[in-house]
């Protein structure tokens, strides 16, 4: 099992999606709200790459102590974080393939708000899927 690993899509209009925790359960008390902390931080970096390559995957845009931040960019501008404690860009890039394929499906459903919170199970269950899929 992954020592840590922890998705987020965040909308164009900076409006948290989705979020999953793909791990571990953390062992501090405080260190889903400092994950959230370190994602949400990471945006503001993601938000310069963006602009410099054409490249959907961004790679490691970021890290805080023992978090690698990893991101990737949709062609509407949403964008999916992962921090994860170890270095496995290859995974990395097949999670986000895999994971964009699920968030267009989820955007292209006729009853789904594109700014509001995806909140399907199978979404969920197909994302979790692929955490254990690529970070064994």
């Amino acid at each position: 099992m992954v020592g840590l690993a922890t998705f987020t899509i965040v909308s164009n209009a900076d409006v948290p999606l989705y979020e999953a925790n793909l791990g571990q359960t953390p062992k501090r008390e405080d260190a889903a709200h400092l994950q959230e902390f370190v994602a949400h931080a990471a945006l503001d970096v993601v938000d310069e790459r963006r602009w410099e390559t054409p490249q959907t995957n961004l790679k490691l845009v970021d890290r805080f102590n023992d978090l690698l931040v990893y991101a990737h960019v949709t062609a509407g501008g949403t964008r999916f974080v992962l921090l994860h404690d170890a270095r496995n860009e290859e995974s990395v890039r097949a999670f986000f393939a895999e994971a964009h394929e699920l968030y267009v499906k989820a955007a292209l459903n006729p009853f789904h708000d594109a700014d509001s919170p995806i909140e399907c199970a199978a979404f969920d269950d197909r994302v979790r899927a692929l955490g254990r899929k690529y970070f064994p």
